[in-house]
């Protein structure tokens, strides 16, 4: 995930990150698609900074080469434990 990159920039060393993907298909009138993908994100970092964290979790989702494959919407809840 685009996330263990983000973390090494902000110099954030995780012990542990654990994602979950909650993925939406439906059929349109095209066939079946992907409409939407959920992350549950749980990082346990410690002594980490939660600004630090956020931003970094923030630039991962936007940037994401995945999210940008999909080319649909990507939501996701992260959390420093």
């Amino acid at each position: 995930m685009a996330l263990s990159g983000q973390l090494d920039a902000a110099s954030l060393k995780a012990d542990s990150v654990d994602t979950t993907a909650t993925v939406s298909l439906e059929k349109l009138e095209s066939g079946f698609a992907v409409t939407s993908v959920h992350l549950e994100v749980r990082a346990k970092i410690p002594g980490a900074d939660q600004s630090k964290f956020d931003e970094a979790a923030k630039k991962a989702k936007e940037g994401c080469p995945i999210s940008k494959l999909l080319n649909t919407k990507i939501t996701m809840d992260a959390k420093l434990v």
